[in-house]
């Protein structure tokens, strides 16, 4: 299987790091044969985030458990590292036979071989259960699936809104461009808020691209041509994008909003310093907890073609170079039981990937406080171009983004990076192999 080498828009890592990495797979075909039985590894990005290892320790704990032929050995590593290194472990075909990939990466691993198609048939949760977002194809192959996917959104409080005449609008009848400008001129007119509008600019990656590329598709431009995926000339750099650039610009010209935000957003929100924020629903709980029934759930702004999301979340994948993948696969349907759906769901407080799990979360449940979440994840939804471009799709449009709202030309900036996105494309021969 051929390694292609790729750009991902992660965060970056030491060679010595992803050496690191490489050298703790103790097999590169991911398994291992032993008394006990075939060992399967398998590597997470949640190292650092222990409420969701304690899930996947869990599975791995009860799939061990329930049978004798296979072992599921467990390697986490930390989140800012593990992009880089799976490529890292990919070019020395040391990868694990089980792995995490981030949805919108799952086209350029599967395109590099990184990735096998998988199948799990027989399943206890059908595919066609779960969100659409949750479900990782390409090319008409399945290679991936997630137990959750987030959900995009504004908080405000409602009796801010109110105090100064702001609708707090539904999913019939959400904000436009020129109600939400309007809104925003109010709060800074109040003087109660220096910039009354947090999206999250202090941050990195991949956040630019799934937090402000739905803005963009609601305009009604999009990153690249959807129809062949083999420009971006004419979208990223269109009419309608361009309109999107300038607006974007202008939130921060008129002091709605911060060039570069601190470096917690939600709590600058919570402490009022913000008040209205653009967020993901994992901060939904807290948010609730904090404000209780003064919390407002917005959807996204109508800017002229529908309310938009981004889509697509953590899934799980079996690499192909695995030597077992009977038994990676094995593991997989296991893991595709409700009960496991449910467990995801409320450790990380993330919308369950299917309505069954969703019936078993008080707040998930229809008219629960947040079901308008999973209703937005059901119906805004715009997943992140399934090319295997993507990931240099969404480093050029962060640094595009970036000096937008640092004062370059929009149509200047967005024309440059369509320039690099097609020459990228010419490059890899429009990832047709």
């Amino acid at each position: 299987m051929l390694f292609r080498t790729r750009r991902l828009a992660a965060a970056s890592v030491a060679v010595t790091a992803a050496t690191a990495l490489v050298a703790g797979c103790t097999s590169g075909s991911g398994s291992t044969s032993g008394a006990s039985g075939d060992t399967l590894t398998l590597w997470t990005h949640n190292a650092g985030n222990s409420v969701e290892l304690d899930v996947v320790k869990k599975i791995i704990k009860d799939f061990n458990g329930s049978q004798d032929k296979y072992k599921v050995k467990l390697q986490a590593f930390p989140q800012s590292d593990y992009n880089n290194s799976v490529v890292a472990a990919a070019s020395a075909r040391k990868l694990p036979c089980l792995l995490d990939v981030d949805g919108p990466n799952v086209a350029n691993w599967a395109w590099g071989g990184y990735l096998s198609p998988i199948d799990v048939s027989g399943s206890e949760v059908p595919l066609s259960d779960q969100l659409a977002s949750t479900v990782g194809d390409y090319k008409d192959k399945l290679y991936a699936f997630g137990f959750y996917d987030v959900s995009l959104a504004f908080f405000a409080r409602k009796s801010v809104l109110g105090e100064h005449g702001i609708r707090v609008p539904t999913m019939d009848k959400p904000w436009t461009k020129d109600e939400f400008d309007a809104g925003l001129a109010k709060l800074k007119k109040s003087g109660k808020f220096e910039y009354p509008l947090e999206m999250g600019t202090g941050g990195t990656g991949e956040w630019w691209s799934y937090g402000y590329s739905p803005q963009l598709q609601s305009f009604g431009g999009d990153l690249i041509d959807r129809d062949d995926y083999k420009t971006a000339s004419g979208t990223l750099d269109g009419k309608n994008a361009v309109e999107w650039a300038s607006w974007f610009h202008s939130l921060v010209a008129n002091g709605y909003m911060a060039k570069k935000s601190g470096a917690d957003p939600n709590k600058d929100f919570l402490a009022g310093k913000s008040a209205i924020q653009w967020d993901g629903s994992w901060n939904a709980a807290k948010n609730a907890e904090k404000l209780g029934d003064d919390l407002a759930i917005i959807p996204p702004v109508d800017f002229g073609n529908g309310p938009k999301i981004g889509g697509a979340s953590w899934q799980w994948a079996m690499s192909s170079t695995c030597s077992n993948k009977a038994g990676a696969q094995e593991w997989l349907k296991f893991s595709r039981q409700t009960k496991y759906f449910v467990d995801y769901a409320k450790a990380t407080s993330t919308i369950p990937a299917t309505d069954a799990a969703a019936q078993q979360i008080a707040d998930y449940q229809p008219g629960g406080k947040f079901d308008v979440l999973v209703q937005f994840a059901r119906e805004y939804v715009t997943v992140r171009p399934a090319t295997p471009a993507y990931p240099y799709i969404s480093t050029e449009f962060e640094k595009a983004a970036k000096d937008i709202l640092a004062g370059a030309d929009p149509k200047n900036a967005l024309g440059q990076a369509a320039k690099d996105i097609d020459s990228n494309l010419k490059t890899n021969n429009y990832y047709s192999n």
